[in-house]
């Protein structure tokens, strides 16, 4: 146009007005991983940097180089890894909350939906109708119903996640209980013991290998689930890949931050498998 020049190049583009003259340089997002422009170390290679950490003087007055070095990778504006290491715990907060959450719920109400536990149908009916409601419900759905009322936030996806899986723990610990042998029921009840103790040292110990089990599984997959409600309530590592996406113009970060994903999630496995065989086989 009159007022403005563009030149386009597969090295970088110049915009150049009559006031002022733009040049943008393009290059690999990848190259500022670790330091942003505005870092002392910017543009060094790894045996520069490392040549700084060890021998080089200091670059910054009261501070070693070591400690400036790992301030600026953890700030870096461009990557932003500590926002990112937040944005992960909040994932990894959101499933933890919600799932140990269901399961201290449901347990109680598991009993009272379980046959051999409360003889009263019409009670039993009810509680585990209830179950049916809040476990056919999507956690995306309550994940929406939630966010009206909670706002955005890593408490909207835990209530979510709390609420679908109360609902799937009480039919399975309630299917749980109603398996359990009554003979150490009655062998304690044959010392005196109340019906609180009954349950705490006759059926707890008989079905707590298949609730730490589904627990632990459950977990596992809401860490997976609490990067989607964390796209929609406006939180956690989800939040900044849907953002990566939008913007169009990083697709390094989409990268980046679908192998965190991917990472946290084995991170959980593993974690999730280890104490499945510390707590039921105890080996």
């Amino acid at each position: 146009s009159p007022a403005r020049v563009t030149i386009t190049t597969d090295q970088g583009r110049v915009t150049a007005t009559r006031s002022r003259t733009e040049t943008l340089r393009y290059f690999w997002g990848w190259e500022m991983f670790f330091f942003d422009l505005s870092s002392p170390f910017s543009g060094q290679s790894a045996g520069a940097v490392l040549g700084t950490i060890l021998g080089g003087e200091r670059l910054v007055e009261g501070r070693s180089n070591l400690s400036l070095a790992l301030s600026e990778f953890w700030t870096n504006d461009i990557w932003q890894h500590g926002a990112v290491a937040w944005a992960i715990f909040e994932t990894v907060l959101m499933a933890f909350l919600g799932t140990f959450g269901a399961a201290f719920v449901a347990l109680p109400l598991a009993f009272l939906a379980a046959q051999n536990f409360t003889p009263s149908r019409w009670l039993r009916f009810g509680i585990r109708r209830v179950f049916d409601f809040v476990r056919g419900v999507d956690a995306l759905i309550f994940t929406i119903i939630l966010s009206r009322a909670f706002g955005p936030g890593p408490l909207t996806g835990a209530l979510a996640i709390l609420l679908t899986d109360t609902g799937s723990f009480g039919k399975l610990f309630s299917e749980a209980l109603e398996n359990v042998d009554d003979k150490p029921v009655e062998g304690i009840r044959s010392t005196g013991a109340n019906a609180l103790q009954r349950y705490r040292f006759g059926v707890i110990p008989q079905i707590l290998p298949v609730l730490l089990s589904q627990m632990l599984y459950f977990l596992e997959s809401n860490t997976r689930s609490a990067t989607i409600i964390g796209a929609i309530t406006g939180g956690g590592i989800g939040l900044l890949l849907t953002q990566a996406i939008q913007t169009t113009q990083d697709w390094e970060k989409v990268t980046y931050y679908i192998l965190l994903v991917i990472a946290m999630v084995i991170a959980m496995d593993s974690l999730s498998g280890w104490l499945r065989r510390k707590l039921i086989r105890g080996g």
